[in-house]
């Protein structure tokens, strides 16, 4: 499991003791929370409202082409990118705050990353699949070598090594189902949420990886200089996510 995901929630206050800790920043400091574009939006803004966060109405305009959007909270904006870069973003402290799945988590292994509260949506699973007919006699207990299509290479090398199999990846950002049939691989790894793009392409889950779920994400550094605005916004979240 990836560091960048701590279970307990009381590491919230030993991360912010950890090490010399600067006197928090005034209160109305500015603070970037990074939201990712996509079908999470969907899930993500009822939890906006239960968290009392409303975002000017441009965020929810898909005909806007801004990135970055005012809030209800004179100390807080809101960046929508890539859900692939929401991790970066925040590790690298372009926003202090975000929100992303654990998949991309578990990718990049960010150690500036602290994910203090699991929020409960954007549920599926990172799994491999095979073509149908593949799947009617392969076993995978069997594999010592296998060659994989997907945007997760880490993941898949790391899973596939701690059963003793070499995982050779090719990575592609997506249309992950085109491999297989077009002679890149017989295998793909991919996010798998209903099963319907599978079934569609021909393809079959032979085995699941890790469960996905949306967590918030906080940049250590950013903890440490603002641990009470910043806990202020956790605890926030962290009602929010019960509440649904």
């Amino acid at each position: 499991m990836s560091r960048a995901i701590d279970r307990n929630s009381s590491k919230t206050a030993r991360d912010a003791e950890s090490g010399p800790v600067p006197a928090d920043v005034p209160a109305d400091a500015s603070l970037l929370l990074a939201l990712p574009k996509g079908r999470i939006l969907g899930e993500l803004t009822p939890l906006l409202g239960r968290a009392g966060i409303a975002p000017e109405p441009a965020f929810t305009d898909d005909g806007a082409r801004q990135l970055r959007f005012a809030t209800n909270h004179p100390e807080l904006g809101i960046v929508r990118v890539r859900s692939f870069d929401v991790a970066t973003f925040v590790a690298f402290g372009g926003a202090q705050i975000g929100v992303a799945g654990n998949d991309v988590l578990m990718e990049f292994d960010y150690p500036e990353l602290y994910a203090p509260v699991d929020l409960g949506i954007g549920r599926c699973r990172i799994a491999v699949a095979e073509p149908r007919e593949l799947g009617t006699h392969d076993d995978p207990a069997r594999w010592s070598h296998i060659r994989v299509a997907t945007k997760y290479p880490e993941i898949t090398r790391r899973h596939f090594a701690r059963r003793g199999v070499q995982a050779e990846c090719i990575k592609l950002s997506g249309a992950m189902e085109l491999a297989p049939g077009l002679g890149l691989c017989r295998r793909i790894v991919d996010l798998v949420s209903s099963g319907a793009t599978l079934a569609a392409n021909d393809l079959v889950e032979v085995e699941t990886i890790a469960e996905v779920t949306s967590r918030l994400i906080v940049n250590r550094a950013a903890l440490k200089t603002r641990p009470a605005q910043i806990t202020r916004w956790i605890e926030r979240f962290r009602e929010a996510a019960d509440a649904a």
